[in-house]
């Protein structure tokens, strides 16, 4: 009888060891802020990286000229309440990634040619985060455009995702990562629908693709 029972209490033991391994962590995702870190990283590393006016101060400079570190110039609410920021911490943590600059560099050298193909209609903003060709017909060499544009985004929501994870505290493991990146998609793609041009094409949350 003894032995009956050690063995009973040994197998529930096991059980609830094997039932643990199978837990899934629901992280928390702070989708409001996280739309607006994907705003405002396209403020700081892609619109203000485009072209300066001719003998004017740059964003990036002091008067004379002198450089100035990025983050100083990056202000996204008042400075008495900038430590307590979700969004802001997480843009500034996604924009100090070197692979992440180096896509939004990209990104920003190929926007009049996205830009052009946006307002002609050839391409759409996607539910996913992703651009996509529509009229085929017209396509030329859009798709190189957007094969290019939409790796460097998956790298930012890719990153994001990341971002969000550490935030928790949980460990990037492939379930936590997959749990959380097609939020992040979804998100980064309403961001870009909200900042879309009139005609632009969106598609949007439910999968409809509309005329903006």
């Amino acid at each position: 009888m003894k032995k009956a029972l050690t063995r009973w209490f040994v197998a529930v033991a096991f059980g609830l060891l094997a039932a643990c391994a199978f837990i899934t962590v629901n992280v928390y995702f702070p989708e409001k802020d996280v739309k607006q870190a994907y705003k405002s990283l396209d403020e700081m590393l892609l619109k203000q990286g485009a072209p300066a006016e001719p003998e004017e101060t740059r964003p990036d400079q002091e008067p004379g000229g002198k450089p100035v570190s990025l983050f100083h110039s990056f202000r996204l609410v008042p400075e008495a309440c900038a430590q307590d920021n979700l969004s802001e911490r997480l843009a500034r943590e996604v924009a100090g990634i070197p692979e992440v600059q180096k896509a939004y560099e990209e990104m920003r050298a190929r926007m009049p040619q996205l830009n052009a193909l946006r307002d002609s209609g050839v391409v759409g903003e996607s539910m996913d985060g992703s651009v996509v060709v529509r009229d085929q017909s017209r396509a030329g060499d859009a798709q190189a455009v957007v094969q290019a544009e939409n790796n460097n985004r998956k790298i930012v929501i890719t990153n994001m995702a990341k971002a969000i994870l550490r935030i928790n505290k949980q460990p990037e493991t492939t379930d936590n990562l997959r749990q959380v990146l097609g939020k992040a998609a979804a998100t980064f793609a309403d961001a870009k629908r909200d900042e879309a041009k009139p005609g632009w094409w969106i598609q949007n949350a439910a999968g409809r693709w509309v005329q903006k």
